[in-house]
């Protein structure tokens, strides 16, 4: 961290803290026992459709982590990816580092490592939708509660939700002083700190809440190669690589000059500077998917270490008013991003290999701009029938460069494009609900949208005496124009059960690819996706109010599904395929049998299948050298295969969705005992095991993952009437090596975490 940044994260945080102990000392209270709690689990408010609703109530397929569970996960430094596994249908990963995150629900994601890659899982936070892949890492701390809206959500929250939604709300600003705050520190110097403050700055006017978050680890991997680098990489070097530090704030201000109007403002900036993605060369052998190597070696002769920094900023208003039975919100909403990711991409050296061959790659985001408007009309729900309307626009505008070897070595300084990306899009929406009986309540919605897309070629990869030899598209546009809506019905057996169905269709716009230019290749593209689903399920308390019992079965079919493969230089393809199958089942659990017992547990259960039978991607290859001009077939194939030219293509029909795993099952408990007067040991643990999941969109023995496992646990103790917890954690607690992604023509590795542990604390008020 530099000296400038250091010095923002330590006021940042000194200052959350003052304020946090001010608070304390002033408005500390005593907190109720858990003796005094109920056993039962406590009731689940969501805004899944926009309103505040009882989860028993919604019928969609939604489930909910309050802050407190997420804060647990990320002791170890760990971002949003921890949700993985965790929440029945979500799988996450990264090939790209901290600032990527890639989100998968009941199967749908998409593999794409271009920074202008869109994905159908839409992620909101604070009602503001983060579309760029960077915009979507940004970090999510002080936070009330997670939501994870499974299947299409295009009537009420927009395009690109054809598989879903993943939803942040932060804690918000109130009349009563409040404050937390949790700081971790384990192995690696892996350091966690995350904090909010707020109450009345003049009282039944005005209030904020103060946010913010450090992370940090130190470097603790080491770069063994010791021959000759053409861009002056320093190796061997001790602690080289894998650390990182991320500070975070945010500010939010509540102005409340009448009952009936609300505006809430707030602002928030992330300043990141670490480690991208490390890719193990080699760590696989062909016929196995058993990595081999340490966590903590690596071998680069080029990319620097694999530095990536990048910055974002953002401010939203939110405006209500209520006119008597009609609500009128406006969300206006501006992000802003930049910085950079430089990679080793063959993931080694050209000495591991008898072929020699080199890569190294960089984007670079100059700028980011997104801006974001929403006007929402919606009736009370106090009588039989309830509406929402509303209109929505979008815009985005980016310019982005990819730099290739050439560049970094000075053997050509024009081995790089830039592009200019646009995206607008603008809706109008609807949503009516109606009971029929006390009962039955039937919900439709539908949304019109118009998504528009550019990409421009500024600047070519031309030779290093400046001729231009790319012969491609410079300036594509695509637009695509599609209705969303969804049917659902919700009966209410008694008050403890509800039995739902809905049947819903996704959009998701359609995308460009201009990255391949800097390998001299025409853009690549892929029109609209649309989704239809269908599903129902059960929503349960039972045993005197004990347990909590929600489970769903589903299909869906993605028409002319958005799929990305690989071209011979390792760089992203897009293309549409027919159409794409799936359907399963979820159920998600919360038990309290005693007062100082909590069991939750959730199981994920999926079958996918591409469905094109003339859809090919091509395979795993590595360039030999110009003497042999063939490409070699680096691992074990098991679909068949056709040759095109120098090139070796697999069929894929009936293939799984890539990073689809075929189930996953969490499991967590947490036991209490009454110490002292006012406090409390206990232990937790919380356990994911994962099933085939593959990597690619073709079969191999390499690419894929089955069977894996990670599990955490966590001891301490609790002072209700101080509000304090002192603790000790562990996550991975078993060390277990993982595969989670692959770079095929090198049979590289991407692998988990390994082991940390370490010390927390916590503190809230009143």
């Amino acid at each position: 961290m530099s000296k400038l940044m250091a010095a923002k994260s330590g006021l940042l945080l000194s200052t959350a803290l003052g304020v946090l102990s001010l608070a304390c000392a002033a408005q500390a209270q005593e907190s109720t026992s858990p003796a005094a709690q109920a056993a039962d689990p406590q009731e689940v408010i969501v805004t899944a459709q926009r309103r505040s609703e009882n989860i028993q109530r919604v019928p969609i397929s939604v489930a909910a982590l309050n802050g407190d569970a997420l804060r647990n996960l990320q002791t170890s430094g760990e971002d949003v990816l921890a949700l993985s596994g965790r929440v029945p249908g979500l799988y996450a990963e990264t090939t790209t580092g901290r600032i990527f995150p890639r989100f998968y629900i009941r199967g749908l994601g998409n593999i794409d490592f271009y920074l202008g890659a869109s994905q159908p899982v839409s992620i909101i936070q604070d009602e503001v939708v983060m579309e760029h892949v960077v915009l979507k890492s940004t970090p999510v701390f002080d936070v009330q509660q997670i939501e994870v809206l499974r299947g299409p959500q295009g009537s009420l929250f927009g395009r690109n939700t054809t598989a879903g939604i993943i939803k942040f709300d932060s804690v918000k600003p109130s009349e009563d002083y409040k404050g937390r705050l949790s700081a971790a520190y384990g192995t690696y110097g892996t350091l966690t700190v995350d904090g909010g403050v707020g109450g009345a700055l003049i009282p039944g006017k005005l209030s904020f809440r103060l946010s913010a978050l450090m992370q940090s680890r130190d470097n603790w991997v080491d770069n063994t190669y010791s021959g000759v680098s053409a861009d002056a990489t320093q190796s061997p070097k001790n602690n080289a690589l894998g650390g990182y530090e991320d500070g975070n704030v945010r500010l939010q201000l509540l102005y409340t000059p009448t009952e009936d109007l609300s505006i809430l403002a707030a602002v928030h900036g992330r300043n990141y500077k670490g480690t991208s993605t490390l890719f193990r060369r080699k760590s696989l052998t062909k016929g196995s998917n058993e990595p081999a190597g340490d966590w903590d070696k690596v071998a680069y002769d080029e990319a620097q270490n694999n530095p990536q920094a990048y910055h974002t900023n953002g401010a939203s208003v939110k405006v209500d008013y209520d006119f008597g039975g009609v609500k009128l919100t406006s969300i206006s909403a501006y992000e802003t991003a930049n910085g950079y990711s430089r990679g080793d991409t063959d993931g080694g050296n050209a000495g591991q290999d008898t072929l020699a061959f080199y890569g190294q790659s960089m984007g670079k985001l100059n700028n980011l701009d997104q801006y974001t408007q929403e006007l929402r009309l919606a009736s009370d729900t106090s009588g039989n029938l309830s509406w929402q309307v509303g209109a929505y626009y979008f815009e985005s505008k980016d310019l982005t460069d990819f730099y290739q070897r050439a560049y970094f070595t000075g053997a050509n300084p024009n081995n790089w494009v830039r592009l200019k990306n646009e995206n607008k899009s603008s809706a109008v929406f609807g949503q009516i609900a109606y009971k029929v009986t006390p009962a039955l309540t039937l919900t439709a919605g539908v949304r019109q949208t118009e998504d528009i897309k550019s990409t421009r070629l500024l600047k070519t990869a031309d030779t290093a005496v400046g001729a231009v030899t790319y012969g491609g598209r410079r300036n594509v546009k695509m637009v695509g124009k599609e209705p969303s809506w969804d049917l659902s019905a919700l009966y209410e057996v008694n008050p403890d059960i509800s039995l739902f169905a809905r049947v819903a269709r996704g959009f998701r716009g359609p995308t460009i690819q201009g990255r391949s230019a800097v390998f001299n290749s025409d853009f690549t593209t892929a029109d609209s996706e649309t989704t239809t689903s269908v599903e129902t399920g059960i929503k349960s308390r039972l045993f005197d109010r004990t347990l909590r019992l929600n489970a769903s079965v589903f299909a869906y079919q993605v028409k002319d599904i958005q799929l990305n493969g690989n071209d011979s230089n390792g760089n992203g393809v897009l293309f549409n395929a027919d159409k794409a199958n799936a359907y399963g089942l979820e159920a998600e659990a919360e038990w309290r049998p005693i007062t100082n017992l909590s069991l939750t547990g959730g199981v994920s259960l999926l079958h996918s299948e591409i469905k094109d039978k003339k859809v090919y991607a091509q395979v795993c290859a590595l360039n030999t050298v110009p003497a042999n001009p063939t490409n070699t077939v680096v691992c074990t194939v098991q679909d068949p295969t056709i040759t095109v030219g120098r090139n070796t293509f697999a069929q894929i029909d009936g293939n799984p969705l890539p990073n689809a795993p075929e189930y996953t099952v969490n499991f967590g408990a947490r036991y209490s005992l009454p110490y002292g007067a006012n406090g409390e040991l206990f232990a937790s643990t919380d356990w994911v095991f994962q099933g085939y999941t593959n990597f690619v969109l073709y079969k191999t023995a390499e690419f894929y993952s089955d069977n894996t496992f990670e599990g955490g646990l966590k001891l301490g103790y609790i002072n209700h009437k101080d509000g304090y917890e002192l603790a000790v954690y562990g996550r991975n607690i078993t060390n277990e090596k993982n595969l989670k992604g692959v770079i095929e023509n090198y049979m590289a590795s991407v692998l988990n975490e390994p082991r940390i542990v370490g010390v927390s604390v916590s503190v809230k008020m009143p």
